[in-house]
């Protein structure tokens, strides 16, 4: 079967399976999945940093289907997200996460006024994080500022937030502060070779870099797949939103070692550098992955408008950099799809084999934005995506 009609194929699973699992699960924010039934964070964990994405699933399922089911779903999720606007605790970096794929999703449709302005809090909160001496956003919260100069790679992909806020409001500041922490994360956060730190410690009060931890990946100096994805996604989107190629060229090199240390089975380890006997995956970082992949070719052979008015320098005939570069996602999600994909509508789940930290106790379970990302890249690949961010 040819690749395009792969993905056509693949996409038509997707509508299928998702009807009876909305229906049986209203009024659900699901993390993971027991015995194919999705969990539910809305009274026990409200504030997680995953909570948007089960919204963005349904507003992306939406788009592609024209189905008020959907819709409805995805604004009854969106309503419950006001408990989080309203707690400073859980108000931290991970904004884009929880409202570009709720909040703003809906607004991107329907103009609705309540979504546009729910956005802007959580860009302002966003924003508010900012350490200008050490020109980064603050990653978590806590009560005695221990971590008040760390920041993570993840917050790349919550600079769009910012980024639309400042389309929106027609205010700088939320350009300037989304543009500082990227080009902070581009000095610190990526290695020569390409590979990407999870988390960076600054000093909060003199901005000085201090040190980096392995966080959620194997040690001190290994490569976190995730946050490589996190790392390759998020600077192609800061290229699309300010047209600056040093960050196109930063996802180029994260991509470039990406695709090198894709296994021959094309699915992908928690950690690029976990010890040869273990064989913990992470269908995550691989969905991620592809649906950056995809969009990095998009840039590079010229199909991706930029934003802003900026010129994409690239032309329409496809470069071998952007071939590539969609080989490397075809290969990951052709994996998926074949091994790791549960297709019938009897399980709520989608990718199997989730892992969110190397040292957790638990291991390759169903997570939430595994699906939202697998299901991201096929419709991105099959022209049905919404740009969510």
């Amino acid at each position: 079967m040819e690749r395009e009609a792969w993905a056509v194929s693949v996409a038509e699973k997707i509508k299928k399976k998702y009807p009876e699992i909305v229906r049986r699960n209203k009024g659900k924010i699901p993390y993971s999945a027991v015995n194919g039934t999705f969990d539910d964070l809305t009274n026990q964990s409200i504030g997680w940093w995953t909570n948007g994405f089960y919204g963005g699933m349904l507003w992306q399922l939406y788009h592609a289907t024209g189905d008020q089911e959907y819709r409805e779903a995805a604004q009854e999720l969106e309503d419950k997200l006001d408990a989080v606007l309203m707690d400073y605790n859980s108000m931290d970096h991970d904004s884009g996460f929880r409202f570009l794929t709720t909040a703003v999703a809906d607004f991107r449709i329907t103009g609705k006024e309540t979504s546009k302005n729910r956005g802007l809090l959580a860009a302002a909160n966003l924003a508010g994080r900012f350490n200008p001496q050490g020109n980064f956003i603050r990653a978590w919260n806590d009560e005695n500022g221990n971590n008040a100069g760390w920041a993570i790679i993840d917050c790349m992909m919550n600079l769009p937030l910012l980024y639309w806020a400042s389309d929106i409001t027609k205010d700088d500041r939320f350009y300037h502060v989304a543009v500082r922490h990227a080009n902070t994360a581009m000095k610190y956060f990526i290695r020569e070779n390409g590979s990407a730190r999870h988390i960076v410690e600054f000093d909060s009060k003199s901005g000085d870099f201090i040190q980096d931890f392995g966080g959620q990946g194997y040690e001190k100096g290994s490569s976190w797949t995730r946050g490589q994805a996190w790392a390759l996604y998020g600077f192609i989107l800061s290229y699309i939103y300010t047209g600056d190629i040093n960050y196109l060229d930063t996802a180029r090199r994260v991509a470039t070692y990406f695709i090198s240390n894709i296994p021959d089975n094309g699915l992908i380890p928690v950690d690029f550098c976990q010890p040869a006997d273990c064989t913990l995956e992470d269908s995550c970082a691989s969905a991620i992955a592809a649906s950056g992949l995809i969009l990095l070719a998009q840039v590079l052979s010229g199909q991706k408008e930029l934003a802003g008015g900026h010129k994409n320098p690239f032309t329409q005939t496809a470069s071998e950099e952007a071939g590539k570069a969609e080989n490397a996602a075809f290969k990951l999600l052709m994996a998926l799809d074949e091994n790791r994909c549960s297709w019938g509508s009897d399980r709520d789940e989608l990718l199997e084999k989730c892992t969110a930290a190397f040292h957790d106790e638990k291991h390759e379970f169903p997570i939430i934005y595994g699906d939202y990302y697998f299901i991201e890249a096929i419709f991105r690949l099959t022209g049905e995506e919404l740009f969510i961010w």
